[in-house]
């Protein structure tokens, strides 16, 4: 019988130190990655918490599904790089100390938009970057560069600075297709006995795969 690969193993491909796991590689209770989802940097993929995920002072999440590549340098903008934009300076004075610490208040409990949530299946290109709040839907497609300010939906394919769809993948009803059969959760020796299928197969072959 096939052997699923393992998805404990942190990284993957012995001899690429450069890619990582995410799931075994967290550490914060404020991330959260699915199974093979992986992470590919040749300076340090394993400090992925702190270089790519950038001002998370929390409670939001970063939620990150299962089977996502994610290219060099891609970053997601957490909510705590929020500043006021309702009077005249943005600068957050309170942070530098002093007397100015007293007015501390005006910079808590500034509004987010909420969990930064990635779906399964889901490529991000080099040195793509994700804004705080933001739900990439499941199979979509962010090209390298470009900078996602609104939500992505399922199997879309989005570019540019601020990025915009630029298409769909499939038609609207293979797409509810694709998330009825929703094979990232399959047990995995079933995706090991189907991965030709998953990878190049139709959508009517993986309906008989399901």
């Amino acid at each position: 019988m096939p052997v699923p690969a393992d998805p404990t193993a942190l990284h993957p491909m012995p001899d690429q130190p450069r890619v990582v796991l995410l799931k075994p590689l967290i550490t914060s209770p404020l991330i959260e990655a699915g199974e093979f989802s992986y992470y590919d940097d040749p300076d340090d993929p394993t400090a992925f918490e702190t270089r790519n995920v950038l001002y998370h002072y929390g409670p939001e999440k970063l939620v990150i599904g299962k089977f996502c590549a994610l290219g060099e340098g891609v970053r997601f903008i957490m909510n705590g790089a929020n500043h006021r934009l309702d009077g005249p300076s943005t600068f957050p004075f309170p942070i530098m100390g002093g007397s100015w610490a007293e007015h501390f208040d005006l910079i808590t409990g500034l509004p987010g938009r909420g969990d930064t949530v990635v779906g399964n299946d889901v490529w991000l290109g080099y040195r793509a970057m994700v804004m705080p709040g933001v739900h990439i839907g499941h199979g979509a497609i962010i090209a390298s560069g470009a900078v996602v300010v609104d939500d992505v939906p399922d199997y879309g394919i989005v570019g540019g600075n601020p990025a915009r769809l630029l298409r769909r993948r499939y038609s609207d009803a293979d797409i509810d297709r694709l998330l009825a059969v929703a094979w990232w959760d399959w047990p995995f020796e079933r995706i090991t006995e189907h991965v030709r299928t998953i990878m190049s197969g139709s959508i009517d072959d993986l309906d008989r795969c399901a």
